[in-house]
């Protein structure tokens, strides 16, 4: 990594809880998409957490990591340098992380976060949010993780994986590790309660 948060003693300024948003790089067909980002950047703030994400600057990613801002929240982005030199990353950030890989990127979002919730996005929010429930079935991890299924974004993926329970290949034991709900403040208290107190995790053997 190049160049790390630095690590000092807990203070009366330390953020209550340090939440990872996945998100999608853009906007989406409609201007809801935005002010849901908005909405749950915002109720970050006002809970006196921190943003953890993916450093960039551009759709419902940029929208989150400009609420949370203005509500007060400290925003810490993680980005590869291939993405910096494409200009994606977002210089607002009260820390950007730069790094090496997409892997150390996810790695370090997941260390600095005490729950993690996905907003609708593509094909990258996707496997960062696949990958981080497979990270919590394994044991690597067990903070909480949630879906937020905005208007029904995520319905079809839940179907599907409802058949992937049916057929055998997965079962409700794993369904059970993700919170969904279609509306942001429910949801995120409940990951935040269900966060609890830092705990130790094994996250540097990924």
């Amino acid at each position: 990594m190049r160049n790390p948060i630095p690590v000092s003693a807990p203070s009366l300024n330390e953020p209550a809880f340090s939440l990872c948003v996945y998100c999608g790089s853009r906007n989406g067909a409609t201007l809801a998409y935005a002010e849901l980002a908005r909405e749950v950047g915002h109720w970050i703030g006002e809970h006196q957490g921190q943003l953890v994400y993916g450093g960039g600057r551009s759709g419902l990613m940029g929208v989150v990591a400009d609420a949370a801002l203005e509500a007060g929240a400290r925003v810490i982005g993680v980005i590869p340098q291939a993405l910096v030199d494409r200009e994606h990353a977002h210089r607002g950030c009260t820390e950007l992380l730069i790094v090496d890989t997409m892997h150390e990127r996810k790695r370090l979002m997941a260390e600095y976060s005490n729950a993690f919730v996905a907003l609708p996005g593509g094909i990258g929010t996707f496997e960062e949010f696949f990958e981080t429930w497979t990270w919590r079935q394994l044991g690597y991890h067990n903070k909480p993780l949630g879906l937020l299924n905005h208007s029904g974004y995520y319905d079809s993926m839940l179907e599907f994986l409802r058949h992937g329970v049916n057929q055998g290949f997965m079962d409700d034991s794993q369904m059970h590790l993700i919170e969904v709900n279609d509306r942001p403040a429910p949801l995120l208290e409940k990951l935040i309660e269900s966060a609890g107190l830092p705990t130790a995790v094994r996250l540097d053997q990924i």
